[in-house]
């Protein structure tokens, strides 16, 4: 019996992104909410506790959560699926500007452009 050939060598897939905006339409969280421990939810999910540290930290800087000393990390009331949802396609208009080798001012003109109409 012989084996498939493996699959050709390819671009690597992209990383893996925190489970954070992708996530949150579907979430049932609410503001002012705590979300569990990092250890707790390392454990739970069973990932390294750095990883989840990394999501937090990434739920903060998109200004989904905040992060307390000693109250942790609790859901800001500025997170919405509906926010999530914009900064998933702001992420992905920068990934295409990108590509196409635009400029950072390039991109902002476009942006402030379709801002005052």
């Amino acid at each position: 019996m012989s084996r498939p050939p493996p699959p050709p060598p390819g671009p690597p897939a992209p990383p893996s992104r925190p489970w954070g905006a992708r996530a949150a339409p579907h979430a049932t969280v609410t503001p002012g909410e705590r979300l569990p421990a990092a250890r707790v939810l390392a454990e739970s999910l069973g990932v390294n506790v750095h990883t989840v540290l990394r999501g937090y930290q990434r739920l903060r800087e998109e200004g989904l959560i905040e992060l307390r000393r000693g109250r942790g990390a609790v859901v800001t009331a500025g997170a919405s699926p509906r926010r999530a949802q914009l900064l998933e396609r702001v992420r992905e208009a920068v990934a295409d500007a990108r590509e196409l080798g635009m400029t950072e001012e390039e991109l902002l003109t476009l942006v402030r452009a379709e801002l005052s109409t």
